[in-house]
């Protein structure tokens, strides 16, 4: 709620490189153009958040003053919160701090060469691969030997290959690939596209040429020899239906031509024009599916078998059916239900932007953003410092694992330079501290390695805690967006503890505020009626004589009803105009002065419908305008109260806080 009305009030999520798109330069930027007590906002500081929320009007003197009056209210709001010392508390301090993190993301990485994997991804989604792999297995943390060793093995194979030798004949063999299908499938992969294998392993393929063999691959699994053996143009999506007859592994001939003839039987009758969902329902052995007419979830490249994937996308046109197709899993008749094309570009930026962000692609872009850093601030990591604790590395003791101190290192050493970021230095001591709270230390790769792979990870994490305290003076943007959401969490506290909250508790302020302005919330004229939709006039008349002998309706409403159940309709109740149509052409009549209330008894009103049925209304009475009860206008009550508080909130403030505007500054951004 707190973060909606943040947004409510200044619109904050932008993108980096779009935040300065619609402001106007000008040569007295950083001139005052606002001051609330102490604090003074610039030309450029009001200009970039006046933009931010008037992208596409016209900017008029009168546009400013009236969004400079809106900013100055905002400001003595939030500079009232902290007079209280509001932005001082820890929940207040780990909130802010929590949404900082999710703002900074944008700021911490290479956006250039983000919106280049980007429109890659994008490119390769217009496209699908057919490749078979080897893999050799190998983990991330396998030693540096287990890993040569992998690596000898995978080169060896792909020797054999290139060689002249069967890529699936070497797949299958002794001491071939590991991955556990290759049995079954030689090592097929089928068709895949972008985001549907491993970054790297999806890079080799898509820049193999057909029948070419890839250079070895590493992922997190090993290493792969990839073969690339067909592209086509991507397919798209489908949505689509089918009918299934099961078969089971391994099934007879004789059980194969009865599921066959089953399939052929039900296609037979679709073409005789029984209903599809009739015959899904009562004869599809796909329990899923079969009670929704057999309906799939929309499905492309790599999500079905290649053999139902094929006869799908063979179809032409919606609601087109396929001659029985035959899987693994059984027979299936298939039925088109809607198609799409690949998305554009613009269509699909934002979901490819989150897919790279959460892909190994994410990677690449911290460890450009990271070799950036190391240039501006002239990173220098001395390892010469690391001597004594190379030594004693060396030595594989215990104290390389997790969990288990480092110690043995000197005072000496300790006191050491390691690592300079720009103008701030951090030891050995320091390293050796962060080593001691480490939980991911892989001794199985030997101890200088342990040290070197957690320098690695140390070093480039102090660098990125050294650009993140320095977003706010590096980013314009992210100065101002945190600003704005550090106010915009104050202002919610502040006003919902001054307005929101205490208008609905301040039920004596309420009441008596409700009673001030009980004018302001009026009932309009009413008709307070009962509205009977009869069948015919016969009826009509059973229900007027009723009531004037004031009988029970109800034995008249079930014998009607029970020839045609809407032969008796009763509408009811006290009606404004607008609500109920009976009670609007009362209130017509009356307003004409065509409606005559009975002085004693029932007064009732006829009015014809469609074909016999007749409307026979009874005025109970009509209600002049009167004023609402506090219960009946609790929330519009609530709001203009709240409204009042705001105001008289506003008004104490400025009469406590100097405020000063640049009108001739300010007007400078008109066009």
């Amino acid at each position: 709620m707190k973060i909606i009305f943040s947004l409510f009030v200044f619109c904050l999520f932008i993108a980096p490189n779009a935040l300065n798109s619609q402001e106007t330069a000008t040569s007295n930027a950083s001139e005052t153009v606002l001051t609330v007590g102490d604090e003074a906002v610039s030309l450029a500081d009001f200009q970039h958040i006046f933009m931010k929320n008037n992208r596409d009007s016209v900017v008029t003197s009168a546009s400013l003053d009236e969004y400079m009056e809106l900013f100055i209210r905002f400001k003595l709001k939030v500079q009232a919160a902290e007079a209280l010392g509001m932005d001082t508390v820890a929940t207040f301090q780990r909130e802010l701090a929590g949404y900082r993190s999710q703002l900074a993301r944008p700021y911490m990485t290479n956006n250039d060469l983000l919106q280049d994997l980007v429109l890659q991804a994008w490119e390769r989604k217009q496209e699908e691969v057919h490749a078979r792999h080897i893999l050799v297995s190998c983990g991330s943390e396998a030693s540096a030997s287990d890993t040569l060793k992998a690596w000898k093995r995978a080169n060896a194979l792909r020797t054999r290959i290139t060689n002249g030798e069967d890529f699936d004949a070497v797949a299958r063999s002794k001491g071939g690939s590991d991955d556990p299908s290759v049995k079954d499938n030689g090592g097929d992969l089928g068709w895949f596209t972008a985001f549907q294998m491993l970054y790297p392993f999806e890079e080799a393929a898509f820049t193999t040429e057909i029948g070419g063999i890839s250079n070895l691959v590493r992922t997190r699994y090993g290493y792969h020899v990839i073969e690339v053996t067909g592209r086509r143009e991507a397919r798209g999506e489908i949505r689509a239906a089918h009918i299934m007859i099961r078969l089971k592994k391994g099934s007879d001939a004789d059980a194969s031509a009865k599921s066959e003839a089953k399939i052929g039987q039900i296609y037979d009758l679709l073409q005789k024009g029984i209903p599809w969902d009739e015959l899904a329902l009562k004869m599809s052995e796909d329990a899923s599916s079969a009670s929704k007419g057999g309906e799939l979830p929309w499905f492309g490249t790599g999500k079905m078998i290649e053999a139902f994937e094929d006869a799908a996308f063979g179809l032409a046109e919606d609601g087109q059916i396929s001659e029985p197709v035959e899987t693994s899993y059984g027979w299936h008749i298939i039925k088109r239900l809607e198609y799409r094309a690949p998305a554009s570009f613009e269509a699909s930026k934002r979901e490819i932007e989150k897919k790279v962000s959460r892909d190994s692609r994410s990677e690449l872009t911290r460890a450009s953003f990271i070799e950036n850093l190391k240039a501006e601030y002239a990173v220098k990591i001395q390892t010469s410092s690391l001597k004594g604790l190379y030594r004693l590395a060396s030595r594989q003791d215990s104290v390389f694992y997790p969990n288990h101190p480092v110690t043995g290192v000197t005072s000496t050493d300790r006191s050491r330079t390691l690592l300079t970021i720009g103008s701030e230095t951090a030891t050995v001591g320091d390293f050796v501290d962060h080593l001691n709270t480490s939980k991911i230390r892989n001794a199985s790769i030997g101890g200088k390695a342990v040290v070197d792979e957690q320098l690695k990870l140390w070093s480039e994490n102090m660098l990125l805690d050294y650009e993140d305290v320095r977003l706010e003076d590096k980013h314009d943007a992210f100065r101002l967006l945190m600003e704005e959401y550090h106010d915009g969490i104050l202002l919610f506290e502040l006003t919902d503890e001054k307005v929101w909250s205490r208008a609905v508790k301040d039920s004596t302020g309420l009441e008596a505020f409700h009673a001030a302005t009980s004018s302001d919330f009026m009932w309009s004229e009413r008709a307070d009626i009962r509205a009977f939709i009869l069948a015919d006039a016969a009826l009509a008349k059973k229900v007027r004589k009723a009531i004037k002998k004031n009988k029970s309706l109800l034995p008249i409403a079930e014998e009607a009803n029970a020839v045609n159940s809407l032969a008796y309709r009763l509408e009811e109740g006290l009606f404004s105009e607008g609500e109920n149509p009976w009670a609007d052409r009362i209130l017509a009549d009356h307003l004409s002065g065509s409606l005559v209330m009975a002085s004693k008894g029932a007064t009732f009103v006829e009015y014809t419908a469609g074909g016999d049925e007749v409307i026979l209304v009874q005025v109970r009475e009509i209600r002049e305008p009167e004023p609402k009860t506090l219960a009946e206008a609790r929330g519009q009550v609530i709001a203009a109260y709240q409204d009042q508080l705001e105001a008289e909130w506003i008004e104490s403030l400025r009469s406590e806080t100097a405020v000063e505007v640049n009108r001739s500054l300010l007007h400078s951004l008109a066009d």
